[in-house]
């Protein structure tokens, strides 16, 4: 049995990687000896040949104890009368703690004797295995099946899906398995009532915590149920620690690693916990679902530290939480509102400020457009164009100069702004600086002589003439006028 050995040590090595539960809680489960060794108990002294040397929990006194306490709770109900005035200290809470931890111990089992029935099985039906996943229904199928190779003969209606029946009928026909003996199909056999006998265990301490959670966590029951509230406070250590946990933290409480082959993780499901088994949770679109699962832990955490300090014991507080959980989750889904149309403006029956006149007719005449300026932005079909550095080289012409010898044919007429600035140019005095010595001159071109020096003093007015001579004349006097009678 060395080969079974090995496969068995490889699927509790790929069950502890795949669980996010302490490891303490699966030693207890699995290895830990009663006799009180802290030791772990040597894997290879091991018998995987025999049902009770891999699965302790059943006899052990702590699962005894807590199964005999949860019998005893649920035939008596809940008295009211003898609650605590702190949650802590409550012995029902202390069990409601201890099943919590005992269901996690439980579904370890499961899964253990689950390998055990699938390595005993394996001889019978190897296919059966890739075909029901689940750890329950298996054990169910084996049970049902046993020894029997026609599977036309069994009755599977009620233990699987009709697809999954026509699936396991057609495999069981062409498989190359062989009955089992008498040994393997009893010791199968005692797996199967085994894991039946811890997964209604379960459902049993299940259903007593979830009867209990109105007690102990009204208002956290309020807003994701009792079962996924049960399973909260079992994976965070109780209602004291969940309640100093951040939202952050609860929203991942029962994640799962999930192993993608090498794939990315761009397009992964988002991280989510046991929040995801929660009524609203299932009820958003998958759009939503991310921003939802932060809300609900959110509220969650709150409602986790309204019931560690009994704040609200009718649960009125959570009930709230969870209709603005609900408003929220309906206005993110509301489409944005319509874009009305714009309206023209109301018409101006004023007289605009801004009209034309001088002004701007002279802005216009200094950037407008010359007919030279026209030529040189066209070009003509066929023909090309003349440039400054020829080559095509430069500055372009266009298509001045292309009819005759190559001159410019288009005359640049002067424009009034040119005019007007040649006309001061010319006005404006280029003598010397305003001194008034004698020996100051200046160079006037004239047509007849060419080049001459005059004296700039001298082409103005000469003084006792025209308006000088009669007002603020600088060498005339005033002149009296006899007074006639």
């Amino acid at each position: 049995m060395a080969s079974l050995a090995d496969s068995f040590l490889a699927d509790l090595d790929e069950l502890s990687d795949n669980e996010g539960y302490p490891e303490e809680d699966n030693a207890e489960a699995v290895g830990m000896d009663e006799d009180g060794d802290d030791n772990m108990p040597d894997l290879e002294s091991l018998n995987y040949d025999d049902l009770d040397s891999v699965s302790k929990l059943q006899k052990t006194q702590r699962y005894n104890d807590i199964m005999q306490k949860v019998e005893d709770a649920l035939q008596k109900g809940t008295d009211l009368s003898n609650q605590a005035s702190i949650l802590e200290e409550d012995p029902e809470y202390q069990l409601i703690v201890d099943c919590n931890a005992l269901s996690v111990d439980i579904e370890n089992e499961i899964i253990i004797i689950h390998n055990f029935i699938r390595d005993k099985y394996r001889l019978k039906f190897p296919e059966l295995e890739s075909l029901v996943h689940h750890p329950i229904d298996y054990a169910r199928v084996v049970k049902k099946i046993g020894n029997e190779m026609d599977l036309t003969l069994v009755d599977l209606e009620g233990l699987l899906p009709s697809a999954i029946i026509m699936v396991v009928s057609v495999t069981a026909s062409t498989t190359s398995g062989k009955p089992l003996s008498e040994e393997n199909l009893e010791k199968t056999n005692e797996a199967c009532d085994r894991a039946l006998t811890l997964d209604a265990a379960k459902k049993k301490v299940l259903d007593f915590v979830e009867s209990r959670m109105g007690y102990i966590a009204p208002n956290l029951s309020a807003i994701v149920g009792s079962a996924v509230a049960s399973k909260l406070m079992g994976t965070a250590g109780g209602l004291g620690a969940l309640a100093k946990m951040p939202a952050c933290n609860v929203q991942l409480l029962g994640a799962k690693r999930k192993n993608l082959a090498g794939f990315s993780t761009a397009t992964s499901q988002f991280r989510v916990g046991y929040i995801e088994q929660t009524e609203v949770f299932q009820s958003t679109p998958p759009a939503l679902r991310t921003r939802a699962c932060r809300l609900i832990a959110a509220k969650s955490t709150l409602a986790a530290r309204i019931d560690s300090i009994r704040g609200d014991p009718t649960g009125k507080a959570g009930r709230n939480l969870l209709e603005e959980i609900r408003k929220k989750i309906e206005k993110w889904q509301e489409p944005p509102p319509a874009k009305l149309p714009k309206p023209l403006p109301v018409p101006d029956s004023e007289p605009k400020k801004k009209r034309g006149g001088r002004r701007l007719r002279k802005m216009k005449e200094r950037y407008a457009l010359t007919d030279m300026m026209k030529l040189a932005n066209r070009m003509q079909f066929g023909i090309p164009e003349e440039s400054s550095l020829g080559d095509g080289l430069g500055e372009g012409y266009g298509m001045l100069g292309q009819a005759g010898s190559g001159k410019l044919r288009v005359s640049a007429g002067q424009s009034k702004l040119a005019a007007k600035v040649a006309k001061k140019f010319k006005e404006k005095s280029y003598g010397s600086s305003g001194a008034t010595s004698g020996l100051t001159s200046s160079l006037a071109f004239t047509p007849v002589q060419g080049i001459e020096l005059s004296n700039p003093q001298a082409q103005g007015n000469p003084l006792g003439g025209g308006t000088q001579s009669t007002y603020f004349s600088e060498t005339g006097t005033f002149s009296k006028v006899r007074r006639t009678q």
